[in-house]
């Protein structure tokens, strides 16, 4: 049963130049310790590639936050929801502390997929439940909705 859907579109530039005003700020604030290291990886070789890379992860975080329908506000923060890759390159959404706690308490599996171009990156992300989920404000199987 789908539980939330949730995408985003974020323009590189606008990551570019928030991160030129703010630097590694910006990018410690947005990243998990792991994500950071590949950005920094990526970064290296080109800088554009690890722009990519944060906006993909920016914008995958924003549609994960709307598919729970949460927005940014507790438990969900930026460095609690990473996004990972398999081997096989698929995007995997990887939860830690007291959004892992409630995710897996609602009985919730995610998925989510990423895209870059020359100027935007967009992600779709798709939250499923096998049930009814257990938080009360939910009952109607619909986030945001009373029951």
């Amino acid at each position: 049963m789908i539980y939330g859907i949730g995408t985003d579109i974020c323009d590189i530039r606008r990551v570019e130049a928030t991160w030129q005003r703010q630097g590694e700020r910006f990018v410690r604030k947005v990243l998990t310790d792991a994500e950071f290291a590949v950005w920094q990886t990526r970064s290296a070789r080109w800088t554009q590639r690890g722009l990519r890379y944060l906006a993909t992860r920016f914008s995958a975080k924003e549609a994960f936050s709307k598919a729970i329908g949460m927005g940014m506000r507790m438990p969900m923060t930026w460095r609690s929801c990473e996004i990972t890759n398999l081997p096989s390159g698929q995007p995997l959404i990887v939860l830690h502390g007291d959004l892992k706690t409630w995710f897996e308490a609602q009985g919730l599996r995610a998925h989510v997929t990423v895209t870059d171009e020359t100027d935007y990156a967009a992600s779709f992300v798709v939250v499923e439940t096998s049930g009814p989920p257990a938080d009360a404000r939910f009952a109607s199987g619909r986030p945001g909705e009373d029951t």
